[in-house]
């Protein structure tokens, strides 16, 4: 996505913009002709921006020319800056298999420098490490953790006298309360396409990995489909989210920038999301607190789990102008100043261990579930190609406009993940 994820995911550049600033790379100053410039696409917008300050600062003399966009818009453009080689010497990438922009599909054509003879490579933790890699090599600078949950704005909650539900009949009890009170339960913005997977993850999580954890590997060998699989219950609750009116009024016709209006400043009650819109919630509202909670699946709160899985990184271009600076961006962001900076401002936690970071107290349900072992990978991050999340955003889209059913789009998910890498 995951997914990844992610903001991190705000429009901010049109796509022509996008390529024309991070195309080439400028030859600026340096002893002996050396680049002091280094070209950088990013997708986290609202945090990227205080890492490349410090980086600027930490190495006097350099420039970093960077864009940010939305995830969608970035994995249009970045496969083609690739292969017409006017991509940057940084840019982010998602960890896994999952979209256009992610490790499996990047490296697979040598689009991304083998980055496993850094420092930090053998230091990532297993579970980072398997989404990091591609056959055997890291190419991935992941530096934080994120997971998805609902996401409330404190003040609005106790305006309207409302507690965070932790059982199902509860969230749809909360839901129906909030909008006897005249708002929204949650933001959501499916406009942009990538939204409409996070309430779904959110509800898999639980439905689908709370009493099968190899469910992954089974649909891998081939003993279970998304179709006849507690994934169809995952994505009925979604749509019972929305008759019951846990949403505002036409989800399609709000994008991600608006729905993050409408939690930040207490049109509605919050926002199902990743914790990375922490951030950008309080740049909206400085005054408010947002506090990231356990979407429930099931009216048994011990068994809530929460998607949780390596966030989207950076990668170095394997034809970068300037390597030795990108290699040296890459290592301050995976060092503890830079990685501790970056998810500080998203509201994340480091995935490496020992870097001193204080958790934020937005996220301590997060990272008690964590340390309890309640969490599964972002799904998108474990299918064996980026056609089957494709598929799925656009025909999560057409089933909220009336054009398509689950049923369909399930079956359309299973055809696309039996067609493999």
């Amino acid at each position: 996505m995951k997914t990844r994820i992610p903001t991190v995911l705000l429009a901010a550049v049109t796509a022509t913009a996008l390529l024309t600033a991070c195309g080439g790379g400028t030859k600026a100053g340096g002893s002996g002709g050396e680049s002091t410039t280094l070209t950088l696409a990013s997708i986290d917008q609202g945090s990227v921006e205080d890492v490349v300050k410090a980086f600027e600062e930490a190495n006097p003399g350099v420039k970093v020319r960077y864009t940010t966009s939305s995830a969608d818009q970035y994995q249009q453009q970045i496969r083609t800056q690739l292969s017409s080689g006017t991509a940057p010497d940084v840019m982010s990438v998602w960890p896994g298999n999952g979209n256009p922009g992610a490790v499996h599909v990047l490296a697979k054509p040598g689009y991304l420098r083998d980055l496993s003879d850094q420092s930090w490579a053998a230091k990532l933790p297993d579970a980072m490490k398997s989404v990091a890699r591609y056959e055997g090599k890291t190419y991935n600078a992941v530096f934080g953790q994120n997971g998805i949950g609902a996401v409330y704005n404190q003040q609005a909650m106790e305006k309207a006298g409302l507690t965070p539900p932790d059982t199902w009949t509860g969230l749809l009890e909360f839901c129906r309360a909030a909008k006897a009170k005249g708002t929204a339960a949650f933001a959501l913005g499916n406009q942009d396409n990538w939204v409409t997977q996070i309430v779904l993850y959110a509800l898999a999580a639980t439905t689908v990995y709370g009493d099968d954890r190899d469910f992954d590997k089974k649909m891998q060998a081939g003993q279970a489909t998304f179709a006849e699989s507690p994934w169809a219950t995952a994505l009925d609750k979604y749509l019972t989210m929305e008759r019951t009116g846990c949403f505002q009024k036409n989800p399609l016709g709000t994008n991600y920038e608006a729905g993050q209006r409408l939690a930040a400043t207490g049109k509605t009650l919050g926002i199902v999301q990743g914790n990375w819109i922490i951030a950008l919630l309080k740049q909206k509202n400085p005054k408010a607190t947002f506090t990231l909670k356990a979407l429930p699946a099931t009216d048994d709160p011990s068994g809530t789990i929460i998607p949780a899985a390596a966030g989207a990184g950076y990668g170095v271009n394997a034809k970068a102008k300037n390597e030795e600076l990108a290699l040296k961006f890459v290592n301050f962001v995976m060092s503890p100043k830079g990685m501790n900076l970056f998810v500080k401002k998203q509201g994340g936690l480091p995935s490496l261990p020992d870097t001193g970071y204080a958790v934020d107290p937005a996220l301590s349900e997060f990272s008690r579930f964590i340390k309890a072992d309640r969490t599964v990978p972002f799904m998108d991050q474990l299918w064996p190609n980026a056609k089957v999340q494709q598929t799925m955003l656009s025909g999560l889209q057409e089933i909220f406009s009336g054009q398509s059913t689950p049923d369909k789009l399930l079956k359309e998910m299973d055809a696309d993940y039996k067609a493999g890498s």
